[in-house]
């Protein structure tokens, strides 16, 4: 007999802990503001509807509801990751229904604009660069600002001059371009990144397959063009003039910016530009396409330590 009156007392005291858990809760999720509004807008809702579906009320409290408890689509902490939970009365009963939540919509945006970026050679750390990342550091102000002034002049038209960056090597002159493709992703501005040395192989073979001229009307009409470490490489004759010369008056033509990156100043590639691979100095055709670069960047100074080492 004993046994049975000790397993009768732990169950009338188990199950009055559960009346008291079950009564704390039904407090605070009829404390929550959302369910109090909820409540407020229904007023035909009844004490048994309400116990009759606590438990979805209680779903509602531990969501977070329009993303106001998780910073991003990867860090949804909702049952149906990227859905933000609506609470409704419908044929008079309770029910939870999930939308599309602000950060899923940004995610998905986000993947359609993958393709704006487009990168040929360039790393991976490249293409995920952000402004917000940059490293405080007055060698990098100008720049930085220069860059943000045009993020920020993007958003009401595409200006027509890029940025010439100029310094030493690890300075962050090519991260700082990643990051600005970044920040015209989300403006919905393609940008197309490109590696100058693999650049110039790229076209190299692609004379073998006839596709030059497809290759560098891509170049031409990229709403940003980028290209990285210019002068790394002697240029021939040829690709300074009609591939690189071409490019460069299309877009000076059509007002569409260009950035670069180089370790030599607008001068010093001037030289770099007259040396052709076969045909000596050829200052006058330098000249050309620097009067071309000067129409779609201006030169901006990027100092500071070597980041790589």
């Amino acid at each position: 007999m004993k046994p049975i009156q000790t397993s009768l007392k732990r169950w009338i005291n188990n199950n009055e802990n559960f009346k008291m858990r079950h009564k704390a809760m039904k407090s605070n999720v009829l404390s929550h503001p959302d369910v109090v509004s909820f409540l407020n807008s229904h007023p035909e809702i009844t004490e048994k509807d309400i116990d009759k579906r606590l438990n979805k009320l209680y779903e509602y409290t531990t969501q977070s509801v329009k993303c106001s408890r998780c910073s991003n689509y990867e860090s949804c902490r909702n049952l149906v990751k990227g859905y933000s939970p609506i609470l409704e009365f419908i044929n008079g009963d309770i029910h939870i229904s999930y939308e599309k939540c602000e950060n899923h919509h940004y995610h998905e945006k986000m993947k359609e604009k993958q393709g704006l970026i487009q990168s040929v050679y360039m790393p991976k750390d490249i293409l995920n660069a952000r402004m917000a990342n940059l490293y405080p550091d007055h060698h990098r102000a100008r720049a930085v600002k220069a860059a943000d002034a045009f993020i920020d002049d993007a958003k009401r038209a595409l200006p027509e001059k890029g940025l010439f960056l100029t310094g030493p090597f690890g300075v962050g002159k090519t991260y700082l371009l990643g990051a600005i493709a970044n920040e015209l992703q989300r403006l919905d501005i393609s940008s197309m990144l490109i590696y100058m040395p693999e650049f110039v192989r790229e076209i190299r073979e692609a004379i073998k397959d006839n596709t030059v001229q497809e290759k560098i009307n891509l170049f031409k009409q990229a709403d940003v063009l980028m290209l990285d470490d210019i002068g790394a490489e002697t240029l021939s004759a040829w690709f300074r003039d009609e591939v690189l010369g071409s490019i460069l008056q299309y877009r000076m033509m059509e007002k569409l910016p260009v950035f670069f990156t180089s370790n030599y100043t607008m001068d010093q590639l001037e030289q770099i530009l007259a040396t052709s691979t076969k045909n000596g100095v050829e200052e006058v055709k330098a000249g050309r396409i620097m009067e071309r670069i000067k129409q779609v960047s201006k030169e901006i100074k990027v100092d500071g330590k070597n980041r790589r080492n």
